[in-house]
């Protein structure tokens, strides 16, 4: 029997201060709208995901610096990214990401594919997603919200980030910071 999971990884932006704040006055009026009863996801781990490398049972090592190589062979420029519309995500549990979703910029694609690109060559394998769609989970709620548009919140992501998630302690940890440059 496997030990169970402890930790994730995954590659992020992270919105810059203006859009945190945007971010965290969207969640608090979607809970009065709604009515939702979740605490809004805090403004240090409100991020993007741009590729989960999995859950493992402890700090996979070797995987970090197999992620590390590929990351640092990234040379793009800044990625912009805009989110325009609410939806509840489906999933297995009671409680279901509330997201701020968003279309595919171009700079958002070549860095999505590019990183991709890496890790594989890194010998990593990474799965592409079907129909990626960029968003930031705002809260997890047993309530469903219907899709609706909204104000845009946008930024221009001038980094990306290793992340590790440690499961079960709502903690993300920063393991390394990747400039966007040009």
């Amino acid at each position: 029997m496997s030990a169970p999971a402890t930790d994730s990884l995954f590659f992020a932006l992270f919105p810059d201060e203006a859009a945190a704040a945007r971010l965290i006055g969207l969640s608090t009026q979607l809970r009065t709208q709604y009515g939702l009863k979740a605490k809004a996801i805090p403004p240090e781990r409100l991020h993007v995901t741009l590729h989960y490398l999995g859950a493992f049972a402890g700090l996979p090592d070797e995987l970090v610096a197999q992620a590390h190589a590929a990351a640092s062979s990234i040379a793009l420029p800044p990625a912009e990214i805009e989110l325009a519309w609410i939806e509840s995500f489906p999933g297995r549990r009671a409680k279901r990401p509330l997201v701020l979703a968003g279309d595919v910029s171009p700079s958002f694609h070549a860095l999505e594919r590019t990183l991709h690109a890496a890790l594989a060559d890194a010998g990593i394998a990474v799965k592409p997603y079907p129909r990626f769609v960029p968003h930031v989970t705002l809260l997890y709620d047993e309530q469903r919200v219907p899709p609706h548009p909204v104000a845009p919140v946008g930024w221009r992501a001038g980094e990306f980030a290793l992340v590790r998630s440690l499961l079960g302690q709502s903690r993300h940890e920063v393991l390394a910071r990747w400039p966007l440059e040009g």
